[in-house]
């Protein structure tokens, strides 16, 4: 996603005043003034999210209802622009998808939640309003369509994020993975879903624009829930391996290929009905041409995106979509695409930096398998909130093991 780099052309989020409160490195992203990091640095801001509560803003993403217009159904002509079942969406029940088009290739993903009433849209900040266009030239017949884009929107992650919310909104304990509910918070009427972007446990919340500071203000007054910044929000999203759109999955990238065949409903994958569909369902029934792949390099060199993925022979496979340090793992690590041939889990791999990016060299690294979806729920423990980074990242590696299982293997949730 190309960054906006004229201060005047940038918009802000209702929290941004608060954002500088807090002594916030502020950078353009999306077209937004946005948070990169707090003084805590990134590092410790991924980790304490890890072992206590994060709260993140990410109101620049678009918010978009839908409500059925008089003998028509908003959930059956959203399912013409993707390959979810939205149709079988109970109210407060959600789901990852993605808008698809005529290649099998995603506009962008999306969630989706069902109040009953109508259905709730969250999408990218940077597709917002190519999305909002989509919806209204393919939908404008069946649906009423509402963009909400000056709302507020909250993530509050990490494992004392029940605990932290339900001191403002105790019903919200009772709420499962990938639910929501409408809860008074602060005076507030706010919706709020059980989701997130991190790996972790926690909850998504749609605030008034009014209201979205006062809110923050009082998550943040618990001393177990600290501001983070877009920086660790992408640190912790790839140690999850979960896809950045723009990056991991794009037009000319089809969900199979994204290991996101876990978002596909079954009956929608026997008998498509959506952009796209005769080419996913075919890459489904034989395999795609190339998959996603979680890759652990050895050494302590970070493989940045655009860093070529090549075989133990030279030649070149894919290259890398995301790359970075993971905290959590006390190393780095990496998602790409290789051809399906060299897919497998623990298939050795090497990465080649190429002069102009960095100093020319090669370095090997591993495959590993990639998230199979909401099932694969993180099991978090509760932890104090005041401990060493060290002893954070100690009682954090056992969940790694079991999760992403770098570098032998993955489990992950899927999203935002």
């Amino acid at each position: 996603m190309a960054a906006t780099t004229a201060s005047d052309t940038l918009k802000r989020t209702p929290l941004y005043a608060l954002h500088v409160a807090l002594g916030a490195k502020i950078v353009p992203f999306a077209g937004y003034e946005m948070p990169v990091q707090y003084p805590m640095g990134i590092l410790n801001e991924h980790l304490h999210t890890r072992s206590a509560a994060g709260l993140f803003d990410v109101s620049h993403m678009g918010q978009i209802r839908l409500t059925a217009k008089p003998g028509r159904n908003a959930a059956v002509a959203l399912e013409r622009l993707v390959p979810g079942d939205i149709a079988g969406l109970k109210p407060g029940q959600m789901r990852y998808t993605q808008f698809t088009n005529d290649q099998g290739g995603i506009l962008d993903d999306l969630m989706v939640t069902s109040t009953g009433d109508h259905l709730l849209l969250v999408v990218n900040a940077a597709c917002k309003d190519a999305d909002l266009a989509h919806i209204r030239r393919h939908l404008s017949d069946d649906v009423e369509i509402e963009p909400m884009f000056a709302r507020g929107l909250l993530a509050l992650q990490g494992p004392a994020a029940v605990d932290v919310l339900a001191a403002h909104a105790p019903q919200v304990r009772g709420m499962t993975f990938m639910t929501g509910s409408f809860v008074m918070i602060g005076g507030a009427e706010c919706y709020v879903t059980r989701s997130g972007y991190t790996g972790c446990d926690g909850f998504e919340i749609s605030t008034p624009a009014d209201a979205c500071e006062s809110i923050a203000r009082l998550l943040l007054a618990d001393a177990r829930a600290k501001p983070i910044g877009l920086g660790a929000r992408d640190s912790l999203r790839l140690e999850a391996g979960l896809c950045l759109y723009g990056h991991d999955i794009d037009t000319t990238t089809t969900p199979v290929e994204a290991g996101l065949v876990w978002s596909i409903g079954k009956d929608r994958r026997a008998k498509g009905g959506f952009p796209g569909d005769q080419i996913i369902i075919r890459q489904i029934a034989g395999g795609p041409p190339r998959r996603r792949v979680g890759l652990r390099p050895e050494g302590r060199t970070i493989a940045r995106e655009g860093t070529e993925i090549v075989d133990t022979g030279g030649a070149v496979l894919g290259k890398v979509t995301s790359g970075g340090f993971g905290p959590s793992l006390n190393g780095p690590l990496a998602m790409g695409y290789v051809d399906r041939a060299h897919a497998a889990t623990g298939t050795k791999l090497a990465l080649w930096c190429a002069a102009g990016r960095c100093r020319p060299r090669s370095w090997p690294c591993r495959s590993s398998s990639t998230p199979t979806g909401g099932a694969d729920l993180m099991r978090t423990v509760p932890l104090p909130a005041r401990q060493s980074v060290a002893s954070a990242r100690a009682m954090w590696r056992p969940h790694l093991e079991w999760q992403f299982a770098f570098p032998s293997g993955q489990r992950t949730p899927w999203r935002q």
